[in-house]
């Protein structure tokens, strides 16, 4: 894709990912040398559907997975091969959003240890401080503070969506990876957990990656967007541009099977 003038919080050159096929020694390129470059203040969707090596690429992009070939660098520190260990203070500046809460939120757990679990991860603040840093977050993501008493099992879907945008938001991140953040819930719930991150956007100046089979929801929050086909890129380039005059088959093929997102009255 092409770089922004300033300097990049966040680059991938020449990802490739490749895993074992059915038949012996087949390999079969979930990434297939995929380059991305994300500039300070950026949102930029990642669209494609289910298959076309989405999460793939988030994995490789959070060092949750190594790359066969290719390297990831954060805040230009290279991050592909680094060991756990030295990946860890690291991983306060870039948090991640999954697709369903109701699996990426320990059931036993209350809210507010919930949200400081990245907190004591990385020996931030007190038990004191922690305590009103979930607070003030749970404020942000619009859910009482009563919330923090209780267990996940007790809000609905999209409710438990903000509780895990405010837990990756608690180490006061730089970059958020959002993958699939609203594929699970209602198409009403979706505008509002959109909305919602586009203002968390602008009060703590993040830069965001947005992955989603629905092209129609990175509209709505990223400038810029790449059409991911078969492990590549197949169109890149600024959102209106290319969601108004799609160049790829693929790109009119989502267009065309995308519905539109209705945001509430208010």
């Amino acid at each position: 894709m092409e770089k922004s003038v300033a300097d990049p919080i966040l680059v991938a050159r020449d990802l490739v990912r490749s895993y074992p096929g059915r038949r012996q020694g087949e390999r079969l390129r979930a990434v297939n040398g995929v380059d991305l470059s994300l500039a300070p203040g950026e949102a930029v969707g990642i669209v494609g559907e289910s298959g076309s090596g989405k999460s793939t690429l988030a994995r490789l992009l959070l060092a949750l997975e190594r790359p066969d070939r290719g390297s990831v660098i954060f805040e230009d520190h290279p991050i592909s091969h680094l060991s756990e260990a030295r990946l860890r203070p690291l991983r306060r500046g870039f948090q991640a959003v999954f697709q369903d809460p109701s699996t990426s939120l320990d059931p036993c757990l209350r809210v507010e240890t919930i949200i400081a679990e990245p907190l004591a991860a990385h020996r931030i603040g007190d038990r004191s401080q922690r305590r009103l840093r979930v607070a003030d977050l749970l404020a942000q993501v619009g859910l009482p503070a009563g919330a923090g008493q209780r267990r996940p099992n007790a809000f609905s879907g999209g409710e438990r969506q903000r509780i895990a945008i405010a837990r990756a938001l608690a180490p006061k991140p730089r970059l958020l990876i959002l993958d699939e953040p609203v594929s699970s819930l209602d198409v009403s719930v979706q505008a509002q957990i959109l909305d919602l991150i586009n203002n968390l956007r602008s009060h703590h100046q993040l830069s965001l990656i947005l992955i989603s089979h629905d092209i129609e929801v990175v509209r709505e929050v990223c400038e810029r967007v790449a059409v991911m086909h078969h492990g590549s890129f197949v169109e890149t380039g600024q959102t209106a541009e290319v969601l108004e005059r799609p160049q790829h088959p693929y790109t009119r093929m989502l267009l065309d099977a995308a519905p539109r997102i209705r945001y509430p009255d208010v």
